[in-house]
């Protein structure tokens, strides 16, 4: 069997697919879902999300600088897929969905508390990337919700059931098959 050659796309599947929270300085604030985020670097610790200036939430994303990235869930798969389809110029997306605004400590973006991992964020660059922008930012603090620690106090993901974003289909990420240095662990 060959190899098919592809038209250039990006094939770097599959995402962390997260909710994404801004607010403007208004107070008003709205919940989108992205797929084009990730690590920038670990120090200093950054992040970022990739966002189209058509979307509701761009204007106050680059009011105030700040966001938080809210990983999702199996349990939160639905209300994920609904934040990336409706706009919030239509409708309360938190409301609808059913998801509770916590405050947050550094940004004036709200967690979501059903998410088991907040990540609060402050804008440090902005990049026009095509027909998104890509928003570099510093993580601020990062809240891990107590219910997913194990009895060594240690944050389990698994316990969570993360889910990702492929070709547009949403994942289960399924069971864990070794760790970092794993492959090279003296026996």
């Amino acid at each position: 069997m060959g190899k098919q050659i592809w038209r250039p796309g990006n094939m770097l599947y599959p995402l962390p697919v997260v909710l994404a929270t801004v607010a403007d300085k208004k107070g008003n604030t709205n919940v989108l879902t992205v797929a084009w985020t990730g690590t920038v670097s670990s120090d200093p610790v950054m992040a970022y999300i990739s966002v189209r200036p058509t979307r509701y939430s761009y204007n106050m994303l680059r009011e105030t600088g700040e966001f938080v990235i809210n990983l999702t869930t199996e349990e939160l798969a639905f209300a994920t897929d609904y934040c990336g389809v409706v706009s919030g110029r239509d409708v309360d997306k938190f409301k609808k969905m059913g998801l509770t605004k916590l405050s947050a400590k550094e940004v004036c973006a709200p967690l979501i508390a059903e998410s088991p991992v907040n990540i609060e964020c402050r804008v440090v660059e902005e990049k026009p990337l095509g027909v998104h922008t890509m928003f570099l930012a510093e993580v601020l603090a990062v809240h891990a919700d107590e219910k997913y620690m194990d009895e060594k106090g240690k944050f389990d993901l698994t316990k969570a059931n993360p889910i990702v974003y492929s070709h547009g289909e949403y994942y289960g990420l399924g069971e864990k098959i070794g760790k970092f240095g794993y492959s090279v662990k003296k026996k």
